[in-house]
Parts: structure tokens; C-alpha cells; sequence
């Protein structure tokens, strides 16, 4: 810009220097000089565009009686300039145009203009129109806030979806332990109609006053015979009961509790019976005695459950049948290592990959969710503290080692999703 000089009355001047002002009627943004009083000196072609104003209007006027809404901020940034002559940058200004009704933003510099004396004359202020940025600025944070709305929405859905499964596996439990249980219950019923019915014919032919030795006798070994048969069958209904109640408990509550990892794989898998029996997939467990943990019985089921359900519908399709491995033993004084392995189809390289991922199955039609082995990973490694690893080739079946740490960490206190 000009250099700005005074006359001898005080009034500021601007000498004519062609090339100066040809530049500063050019430039790319705004441009305008204000007296120490706030009154427009100069205005350049930019300025009278993006502000919607006219040169003549505002020359030698005050800022106040042309844009009374700004007047206020304007004289504070000039009153600072002309008390500390430092420049004031950076400062957004929103506003409407004359002949506009939207709101539009400007990014205002302001620097000191001195007289060759060194006083400060007058205070260049530059304006950038930055409304479209700040519209795109908007469209992004919309944009991030509905995505992140979209998100929250699908992680709900996803949760709603892993209790529905969590729980669909814990109704299988219950099928399998209800067919379970049924077999020595109905056998105990037998018994004790049997027994009931003997009692009957004995009871008649004692007040008939005929009762033989032999009658007496054939009595009373039928009733050492029955009360073993009800002893052994209500027995065992009542230990499949209380495993059940166990692995119900554990699987629901999520408590920690010092367990044997072997043990509680068997009763885990003892309520899978059924189901192995009706696919002829034959399940063999081997564990090492005497294992502790100090960890979380129920996940540490779920991943059991999750394992054998995503084995018999994957692994053994189309009714094919087969052999799946468990095998639960110490690696080193401080982790376990549980070996889930099948000798079924196994996995190609492109479906491996996914394996883990939340909501991917090649077996959708069949109603699967896609959550089963994805479940298995937030577990072992969310609440477990665990890690696992996949091995798995086209007709090589499938390993999956989890080695877990003995003490389960105490700062993963939240369950798994």
C-alpha cells in the first residue's frame, strides 16, 4: 500500500504511485485502511466483492455508520494497535451482506501503518472470506456426528445381538442337560412303578394269609435291586442338576472363583452330549490333573460352548461326521493352554482371515450369526487376558490354541461382548 502522509492541516494523503495501487486494487483478498478514528481511507476491488459494499459509500465514513453491528469489536482492535503497535491476527468475523441474507464468515489481520516518523497513522486490515470452509467445516462435524450416531446404533445392535447369542447357547445347555436328565428320571419312574405295583401284589397276598417264603424273599430283593437303581439314576440326576446350575450360574454372573479348567470343561461338554450324539461327532477330552485358576469360570465355559456349537455347524457340514479334540494342560507355572482342535472341513485362507470378525458366516442362510468365534476372542482376550491363535487349511480341520494366564488379570473387570 501507500505510504500514508500527513498534510499540514493533518488530514492523511495517500500520494498517487501507480503500480502500488494497481496491486492493492488486485490482491486476491480484502484490503482496507482505517484512521486512528475508525474511518475508511482506502477500500480495494476485493473487498467491495466478498463484502457486498461500494466504495463510495464507505470512504472517509465511520466504520460505526456503516456497519454499526461491527463498530464495536472494529475500534476495540484499533485502540489496541494504536496502544501497543503490535498487529492483531487471526480474528474471525461473521456477518451478513447488504444484499444477501445468509451468514458469511471472514478471517481479519490487522497491521499498524506508520509514517516515516515512526507514528502510527492509520491500521491495514486484511479480510479472506472463509464462509465456504466454514460451511464444509459444518458438513464435516454433521457428517462425523452422524457417523459416530450410526455407530453408537450399530455397536447396541451389536451387543443386543451377542446377548441374544450368548443366551441362545445357554438354551442349548439347557436342551441337552433336560435330555440328559431325562434318561435317569425316567428310568428311576420305572423302578419305582415296578416297585409300587410288587408292593401292590404283596400287600394283597399277606392279607390273604397265604404269603410264601418265596414270596417274602422275591420282596425283598426287589427292593434292594430297586433302591439301587433309584439311588444310582437319582443320583445322577441330581449331579447333572447341579452341573447344570453351575455352568448356568457361571455363564450368567460372571463371578471370579478359583476352578480346576479340566473339571469344568467336563461338565461344559457333558450337556453338549446330545447334540454330539445325534451328529455322530464323537468329543474327547484330555486334561491335565491338578490345574488351578484363579480366573472366570462362566467365559471360560462360553469359550468351550462357542468352540463345539461353531465346530458341529461348520466343521461338520451336510451331516458329516467326526472327531473334535480338547485338551487342557499347564504351559509353564503361570498359563494353561486349552487345544480345541477337529479333524472337519477346515477353512480356506480367504474365510480364515475373517474368522474372528464380528457378523461373518458362510452359513447366514442357515441362520447363523456370525458372532460365535468373535465372542470366543472378546473373551479370551478382553476378560481372560488370554490370546489365541488359528490354524486351519481346505481338509486339514481346524486347531485353536488359547493359552490363559493361571491368575486372571485383575484390572479386566468388564464383561465380555
Amino acid at each position: 500500500m501507500p505510504q500514508v502522509q500527513k498534510s499540514s492541516s493533518g488530514v492523511l494523503l495517500f500520494p498517487q504511485q501507480p503500480a502500488l495501487q494497481l496491486i492493492y486494487d488486485t490482491a486476491p483478498i480484502g484490503l482496507a485502511c482505517l484512521s486512528p478514528d475508525c474511518r475508511y481511507l482506502q477500500i480495494n476491488q476485493r473487498l467491495t466483492e466478498i463484502c457486498g459494499i461500494s466504495v463510495e459509500d464507505h470512504l472517509g465514513r465511520f466504520v460505526r455508520d456503516c456497519v454499526p453491528a461491527l463498530a464495536d469489536s472494529v475500534q476495540a482492535i484499533v485502540r489496541s494497535i494504536m496502544e501497543t503497535g503490535e498487529p492483531v491476527v487471526g480474528i474471525e468475523v461473521a456477518g451478513q451482506r447488504a444484499d444477501q441474507v445468509d451468514e458469511r464468515s471472514w478471517m481479519t489481520y490487522w497491521h499498524p501503518l506508520r509514517a516515516p516518523s515512526g507514528e502510527i497513522v492509520a491500521v491495514n486490515v486484511a479480510a479472506e472470506e472463509i464462509t465456504e470452509r466454514k460451511r464444509a467445516e459444518q458438513e464435516i462435524r454433521n457428517a462425523r456426528d452422524a457417523a459416530e450416531t450410526a455407530l453408537r446404533h450399530l455397536r447396541e445392535t451389536q451387543d443386543s445381538l451377542i446377548e441374544a447369542e450368548k443366551l441362545a447357547a445357554l438354551g442349548r445347555l439347557v436342551a441337552g442337560v433336560a435330555h440328559e436328565v431325562n434318561t435317569p428320571v425316567g428310568i428311576g419312574l420305572t423302578v419305582a412303578s415296578t416297585l409300587q405295583r410288587k408292593a401292590k401284589l404283596f400287600a394283597a397276598e399277606a392279607a390273604r394269609g397265604d404269603l410264601r417264603r418265596s414270596s417274602l424273599n422275591e420282596f425283598i430283593a426287589l427292593i434292594n435291586e430297586a433302591s439301587l437303581q433309584l439311588v444310582a439314576n437319582l443320583g445322577r440326576a441330581a449331579e447333572l442338576v447341579q452341573s447344570f446350575k453351575q455352568v448356568a450360574a457361571d455363564q450368567q454372573q460372571f463371578h471370579r472363583r478359583t476352578f480346576d479348567p479340566g473339571e469344568l470343561a467336563e461338565q461344559v461338554l457333558s450337556h453338549l452330549q446330545r447334540e454330539l450324539r445325534d451328529r455322530d461327532i464323537t468329543i474327547k477330552l484330555q486334561s491335565e490333573p491338578n490345574l488351578s485358576m484363579d480366573s472366570y469360570p462362566g467365559p471360560f465355559g462360553q469359550v468351550l460352548t462357542n468352540l463345539a456349537f461353531n465346530s458341529i455347524a461348520h466343521a461338520f457340514p451336510a451331516g458329516k461326521t467326526g472327531t473334535i479334540n480338547i485338551k487342557v494342560s499347564s504351559a509353564g507355572s503361570a498359563h494353561i493352554e486349552l487345544l480345541f482342535a477337529d479333524d472337519g472341513c477346515g477353512m480356506p485362507p480367504e474365510i480364515k482371515r475373517q474368522a474372528f470378525d464380528p457378523f461373518f458366516t458362510t452359513r447366514r442362510h442357515q441362520g447363523a450369526t456370525g458372532l460365535g468365534l468373535h465372542i470366543v476372542y472378546n473373551i479370551v482376550a478382553e476378560r481372560l487376558g488370554g490370546r489365541l491363535k488359528l490354524e486351519s487349511g481346505p481338509g486339514a480341520g481346524t486347531i485353536i490354541q488359547i493359552i490363559l494366564p493361571r491368575i486372571a488379570p485383575s484390572d479386566l473387570t468388564r464383561g465380555p461382548t
